[in-house]
């Protein structure tokens, strides 16, 4: 189903039903759009899956509708983690309905959601952020004039890295070849949300922020910004979705130092496939990819293993549970981040 994980349908959902899957997790990644990238970041899948599954525990004990079940283990029995003895990368969920816009004439076409009540995914992720890390898109649209500071909230421009008095929650489409960032009106009227659900949207990802933030923090982490997903259920109520609190899904530093797939975007960024991605990009929309000039090659072996690493700590530290044995000290594996980030 994407470049970063697979789906596995044991029950498809109806409009009347939801239906039961499985997300299997890879040691694949992808960044910048580009989709399964030349190498992998071995127990990547298992670190994000146990992860998530202690951020959506946590999040129903506070009351939050999520569509996890279980995380399946050897016997394909989905379990939660208390009872889970050693780390799977398959996590058993509730299916909704995913009514993908048609595109059509250069623009995608959300009609669709005008007739629809409930069971959907609702075509939108929702970006928390904490502060501006220099790699944060916001510069990006603001220098290409796409939005002001006020459009932010902001007073001033902004200087990369700096942290913000009060969280912004920023929108982009979801289902589109490349997301594309937009304002809350248009988040709105594409999925036909009522002001209280956008109003609820945001409650949610602001209780989300928190909570991960104050986890991150209990080991020094730092949660600059991250996104989640969310649908309806069928009697049209909110629910989390897909993965979140990862190190896929949100940005986290350590003493300055990216923690998360940012190292792998920062390394990128100095390559000369970077740009060839941004040119075909601006020159041939939704096709981009196949007229990209220059493939991307993998990570250097030494910074490949510390970003796996990085995935394993912070899943046994944050859960409490030595899921994972990691290949090299902590500090080492800063030192080398530092070596390529830098």
């Amino acid at each position: 189903m994407g470049s970063v994980k697979d789906l596995i349908v044991k029950k498809s959902p109806t409009q009347n039903e939801m239906g039961v899957g499985q997300f299997i997790f890879s040691d694949r990644y992808s960044v910048f759009d580009w989709g399964e990238m030349p190498d992998h970041i071995p127990d990547k899948g298992k670190s994000i899956a146990i992860l998530s599954a202690y951020f959506f525990e946590k999040l129903e004990n506070m009351g939050m509708q999520t569509h996890f079940i279980g995380i399946v283990n050897e016997n394909n029995k989905p379990l939660k983690l208390e009872e889970l003895t050693s780390p799977s990368n398959i996590m058993e969920i509730k299916l909704l309905r995913v009514l993908k816009p048609k595109y059509k004439d250069g623009k995608y076409d959300y009609s669709i959601y005008k007739y629809e009540k409930g069971n959907f995914l609702i075509p939108l992720e929702i970006i928390y952020r904490n502060s501006l890390p220099s790699g944060s898109s916001v510069f990006k649209r603001l220098k290409e004039g796409k939005i002001e500071p006020e459009d932010l909230g902001l007073s001033k421009y902004p200087e990369p890295g700096e942290k913000l008095d009060k969280p912004i929650l920023d929108v982009s489409t979801k289902l589109e070849a490349s997301d594309r960032y937009i304002t809350w009106e248009e988040a709105s009227q594409l999925a036909c949300l009522f002001d209280k659900e956008v109003q609820k949207i945001k409650e949610m990802t602001n209780t989300i922020n928190s909570l991960i933030t104050k986890e991150f923090e209990k080991i020094g982490f730092v949660n600059e910004d991250g996104k989640i997903e969310v649908g309806f259920n069928v009697d049209r109520q909110i629910m989390l979705v897909d993965v979140l609190g990862t190190l896929d899904e949100c940005r986290f530093t350590y003493k300055g130092i990216p923690m998360s797939k940012e190292i792998a975007r920062i390394y990128y960024r100095k390559t000369p496939w970077y740009e060839a991605v941004n040119e075909a990009k601006s020159k041939y929309g939704p096709e981009w990819k196949k007229h990209c000039k220059i493939n991307p090659e993998p990570l250097p072996e030494e910074l490949k293993n510390s970003i796996a690493d990085i995935y394993r700590y912070c899943t046994n530290i944050i859960t409490g549970k030595e899921w994972f044995k990691l290949t090299n000290s902590l500090d080492k594996n800063l030192s080398t981040i530092e070596k390529y980030c830098n």
